[in-house]
């Protein structure tokens, strides 16, 4: 599996505008060297993201997007339960997804979890959006897929992607992440509800706390706010540090560290063959790379 040149780390965001403080993005060269932030001086869009994967991507480049890729399915054998049209994989999801959202500006999602066919399943914070289960009652933390049970026991804390409420919402991020993987289709393929080429570039989804446990830092203390923290951890990793003293905005430190993370293990053929992911999950929830 050592067979990428780049790796390049996204650590996005499904927050309002046309430009997101929360998408930050870093690039690590197998050669070797410490990993580099790609920067666009205004900063990034979700557009501007999504250019770059489809026109500037380096050859043979394992990309990471810090996103859900799919919601969940395989607890209940559906994503939405009781609806009378069921989607049968995550591609379809995707299709869905952008086409009801196709007026929202800067690739968002707002049109999705309004939906009167679909915002009950979301968790919204009001009693319109009950955050529905396989039963169609409400379903408390929200629904997981088979991959963020996987992540639990390694010690993360993962979030539903169904979960649209308070700081710890990741469901306008995988929304909008959902819609550039349905824009890149035919493109890029993304793991594993494709499966690896022998050449060519592909899309993971990444959760960067994985990379932080792996870099020595436990998962209350994942995110990295100095350049003493991010250098320490970049070493844990057997990567050369990039430089630099005090603060570190956390989103840039996250990519940096993920890129360098990547690099150190796109080799190990466990992370592509996790023990819970079947043929099933794979086409219709995706998995998170290096949950074990």
């Amino acid at each position: 599996m050592g067979r990428f040149s780049h790796f390049l780390a996204i650590d996005w965001s499904g927050a309002k505008g046309p430009v997101q403080k929360g998408i930050a993005l870093a690039l690590a060269d197998a050669a070797g060297g410490p990993p580099v932030l790609v920067e666009r001086g205004r900063g990034w869009s979700r557009a501007d993201v999504l250019a770059l994967l489809r026109e500037d991507l380096p050859e043979n480049t394992l990309v990471g997007m810090d996103l859900g890729i799919a919601l969940p399915f395989a607890d209940c054998g559906a994503y939405f339960p009781k609806r009378d049209v069921l989607l049968p994989d995550a591609p379809s999801l995707w299709a869905l997804i952008d086409d009801i959202c196709a007026g929202d500006p800067n690739l968002g999602a707002q049109s999705f979890v309004d939906h009167p066919e679909f915002a009950p399943y979301f968790r919204n914070g009001s009693d319109t959006g009950a955050h529905f289960g396989c039963d169609g009652a409400a379903h408390g933390r929200g629904r997981f897929r088979a991959t963020e049970r996987a992540q639990a026991e390694m010690g993360c804390k993962p979030y539903s992607n169904f979960n649209l409420v308070g700081a710890a919402q990741v469901g306008k991020s995988s929304l909008t992440g959902m819609r550039v993987l349905h824009q890149l289709r035919g493109r890029l393929p993304v793991w594993p509800i494709d499966p690896l080429q022998e050449r060519g570039s592909t899309l993971v989804e990444i959760y960067t706390s994985l990379a932080a446990l792996e870099a020595g830092r436990s998962a209350a203390k994942a995110k990295m706010r100095s350049h003493e923290e991010l250098g320490a951890a970049l070493a844990h990793l057997d990567s050369p540090g990039v430089g630099g003293h005090g603060p570190i905005d956390d989103h840039s430190s996250d990519s940096l560290l993920t890129a360098a993370w990547l690099r150190h293990v796109s080799h190990d053929h466990n992370r592509w063959s996790p023990a819970g992911l079947t043929r099933g999950i794979a086409q219709t929830e995706g998995w998170t790379f290096g949950a074990l």
